[in-house]
């Protein structure tokens, strides 16, 4: 009775993922918003089932695809098939919320990463070259416009955008990590209230104002900058490129912490919830001075001195 109850449950899972690809594939508009309830049978199935049980759902999942969909479906499938899997493994676990969260990123990274070196090696489509390349073509169109309306660009503002084009090629990597956190963090924002609905234990994230990353991220940032110091690598070089982007994703994790020090500090001293929403919609302009709180936060535990000035 177990096996039977396991093999309907698992059909059900998998003909909600068929109408979800189908919708994905077939409707443009539509299937912008529905890929993004993809992982949801997968999380499902893993957070009730074992993992053997999971991989043969998986397989069922990608046969699937090549029926309803193209051979291109199957990459879709893989990518959320495998992310939703290993989220719904760490709920069956009864893991921490951040610990499923960055398994879940790591999959998504590792199976995006190798279906874009497959699709460069085997079909020579480069996605992320001929996207720049048309960038490129784009901008060139606008200069070359501008100069038969008689208002050519300084030089300088052309150099600025060819510099811009370049730190582009070179972040790739770090384009990489970032969409694959926020996309498992999306993910996850869909699918967890409905799992709740269906009954499912998932967990909770802590309040954002309690955020607080190791002090180790800061020694790790103050390593990349003395190492840019130090060695000055050359542009384009592969040492450039490594600390570059090692750079920015250190950076992007200091923003946050910056960021839930404004939320903690707006939250202790009682200050409306609009002001640190403001300062969240306004990040771009303020990024530095988010950053560097950040630092100080990290650096000096700027929370534990809030909390005993609010006692005084």
């Amino acid at each position: 009775m177990k096996s039977v109850h396991k093999l309907t449950e698992g059909a059900i899972f998998l003909a909600a993922f068929a109408v979800l690809l189908l919708m994905t594939i077939y409707i443009p508009l539509l299937g912008s918003v529905t890929n993004l309830f993809i992982p949801l049978p997968f999380i499902m199935f893993a957070a009730k089932n074992d993992r053997k049980s999971s991989l043969v759902f998986l397989v069922g999942a990608l046969l699937i695809s090549l029926i309803v969909g193209t051979v291109m479906a199957i990459p879709l499938s893989l990518l959320y098939g495998l992310t939703g899997l290993v989220i719904g493994d760490f709920i069956r676990e009864k893991k921490k919320r951040l610990a499923g969260y960055i398994a879940g990123t790591i999959v998504f990274l590792i199976t995006l990463v190798a279906q874009y070196a497959v699709s460069v090696a085997l079909f020579e489509i480069d996605v992320i070259k001929e996207s720049i390349q048309l960038f490129e073509k784009s901008v060139d169109q606008t200069f070359q416009m501008m100069e038969k309306l008689g208002q050519p660009l300084d030089a300088a503002v052309v150099e600025q955008f060819n510099t811009g084009i370049q730190m582009l090629v070179t972040l790739v990597p770090s384009v990489f990590v970032m969409a694959s956190c926020l996309m498992v963090f999306v993910i996850e924002l869909i699918s967890f209230p409905i799992l709740r609905r269906f009954g499912f234990d998932v967990p909770r994230w802590k309040p954002f104002r309690e955020l607080s990353l190791p002090k180790s991220f800061l020694w790790y940032y103050l390593i990349v900058l003395i190492a840019f110091l130090l060695f000055n690598p050359e542009q384009g070089t592969y040492w450039y490129s490594a600390l570059l982007n090692l750079s920015f994703i250190l950076q992007f994790f200091l923003i946050i912490q910056g960021l839930s020090f404004v939320y903690f500090f707006s939250y202790e001293k009682g200050i409306p919830k609009f002001v640190p929403i403001l300062i969240t919609v306004f990040l771009p302009i303020l990024l530095y001075i988010v950053r560097i709180l950040g630092i100080i936060d990290l650096g000096f535990n700027l929370r534990k001195w809030v909390i005993e000035k609010s006692k005084k």
